[in-house]
């Protein structure tokens, strides 16, 4: 077991595909980090939940818990909107407005049981067009690569998040300072903002530690404070980093580079193996399996 880093931040997503909060302590289980991707945004006629894939404008809202402490189902949450409008989750007109924002009749949805499997269910007219509006959303130029798309686990298929959670792929996802200083040299015009990649962690490496150094911890687990977590996938873009924030200009600059010098990915997908509190300055250990 070797030193890799320490925690540099934390954040938290309310609200699947707003922007979130940063956090100095946050407990973290199976599901993920306590209270994130607790609602989420519902199309009303394609009965879909929706994400920033799709529906890039939620970018642009920013989601807090009412309470810092409270981070259970059911919590309301309040949304900044860009032009600085605040409403909670418990106002009707919540509905209207991202509505309006989105440009499709929406509601904002709380998690629910995984009993109500249709919930999460993919919206389908045909065989074929759910993959190609997929596919768009990666905002690929020609020549460059897509992730494997064609060759979906059946599940991913048939639902547009992990039935039970609004998850698309994992409940973890961490970011290396080592990396993003390996892609400002490559494009040191672009902003490597870390809130484009939407990370739960932020991991300040050891400085003799450099590349994209998550991307070799694959297989093998990190020890932060008592929690376990195992290092599973790498992390695939799509074009919601070039996409404008609040604080945040559209590049698409970014994109590119992704997609030529990461070889498509930024960042590490985890699963947690054992839960715990994770705080901003706990000491990152890389925990090798044979």
């Amino acid at each position: 077991m070797i030193k890799v880093g320490t925690v540099k931040e934390i954040w938290r997503y309310p609200v699947k595909g707003m922007a979130g909060e940063a956090l100095q302590q946050c407990r973290i289980n199976e599901r993920g980090l306590a209270g994130d991707r607790l609602w989420a945004l519902r199309d009303v006629l394609r009965q879909e939940i929706q994400s920033c894939k799709f529906r890039p404008e939620l970018l642009t809202c920013i989601a807090k818990f009412r309470d810092e402490q409270q981070s259970a189902t059911g919590d309301d949450v309040d949304i900044t909107f860009s032009d600085g409008k605040v409403m909670g989750s418990d106002d009707l007109a919540i509905h209207q407005l991202l509505s309006e924002l989105t440009g499709h009749q929406s509601t904002l949805e709380v998690l629910r049981g995984i009993e109500e499997i249709d919930f999460y269910r993919r919206h389908k007219k045909d065989s074929h067009t759910w993959l190609d509006e997929l596919k768009a959303t990666f905002e690929r130029q020609e020549g460059e690569p897509l992730p494997d798309l064609d060759n979906l686990p059946q599940s991913s298929q048939d639902y547009v998040s992990i039935p039970g959670t609004f998850f698309l792929v994992a409940p973890f996802h961490f970011i290396t300072t080592s990396t993003l200083a390996h892609m400002k040299s490559l494009n040191p015009n672009a902003d490597w903002a870390i809130e484009r990649f939407r990370p739960n962690v932020v991991i300040e490496t050891l400085p003799h530690l450099t590349g994209l150094i998550e991307q070799e911890w694959l297989g093998n687990n990190l020890l932060i404070g008592d929690s376990m977590i195992n290092c599973n996938d790498t992390t695939p873009r799509c074009g919601v980093v070039t996409k404008r924030q609040q604080h945040i200009e559209k590049n698409t600059d970014i994109l590119r580079t992704i997609v030529k010098e990461g070889e498509q990915n930024l960042g590490t997908y985890g699963a947690i193996l054992k839960s715990g509190l994770l705080t901003v300055g706990d000491d990152v250990f890389l925990s090798h399996i044979d």
